[in-house]
């Protein structure tokens, strides 16, 4: 590998590093945003009708499976993988096989 390869390598692996750690600082935010507006709904809801259905179901919800896919992003096993200068030689070779 030629050291052009390989800073070019490192710079790849620098980027990917600097967006996964933006992606779990964001994931953090959403979930501050989250518990906030999970709070106010559930204190709306209170004050206005305690008895009736529990409509912030819907909000708190939606924002839940929203946080589950954040976090898949900034956390999850396996989801982001780095294309490195050996994984594109690899693919060449595969294609000059075929064909």
């Amino acid at each position: 590998m030629s050291k052009e390869a390989s800073k070019d390598e490192a710079t790849s692996l620098r980027d990917f590093a600097r967006k996964r750690l933006k992606s779990q600082h964001e994931f953090k935010q959403f979930l501050m945003i989250w518990a906030f507006v999970a709070v106010l709904t559930t204190g709306v809801w209170f004050l206005t009708s305690p008895n009736s259905y529990y409509w912030p179901v819907w909000a708190i919800g939606g924002m839940g499976i929203a946080a589950f896919f954040m976090w898949v992003e900034a956390f999850g096993p396996g989801t982001k993988k780095i294309i490195t200068e050996a994984d594109v030689d690899a693919e060449l070779e595969r294609l000059k096989r075929k064909g």
